[in-house]
């Protein structure tokens, strides 16, 4: 899967790695529910450090659609509850 994080670039993470991400997603997701500054700040780094060390970075000049868009670290708790789906930022 193809991972986009805004202003960031892309990885490529693999199936195998798809639970961790959905457990820091979930984490997230309810951070964002519970309107907790902190533990958001918290779960959305922990996702964002997960992809970027699970996955290979792509190259810049390799143009590829991504599956998935994360935010960047520093969108805010309602920028992302914007972005929020019933699954989570990760389907799955």
């Amino acid at each position: 899967m193809i991972m986009r994080i805004l202003g960031e670039g892309q990885y490529e993470v693999t199936e195998e790695h798809m639970n961790l991400l959905n457990e820091l997603d979930a984490a997230l997701q309810s951070a964002a529910d519970a309107g907790d500054e902190a533990a958001f700040t918290t779960a959305l780094s922990a996702l964002l450090d997960a992809v970027r060390s699970l996955g290979t970075p792509l190259p810049d000049e390799q143009i590829t659609p991504s599956d998935l868009v994360l935010p960047d670290a520093d969108t805010s708790l309602t920028q992302v509850r914007e972005m929020l789906s019933d699954e989570g930022l990760i389907p799955g």
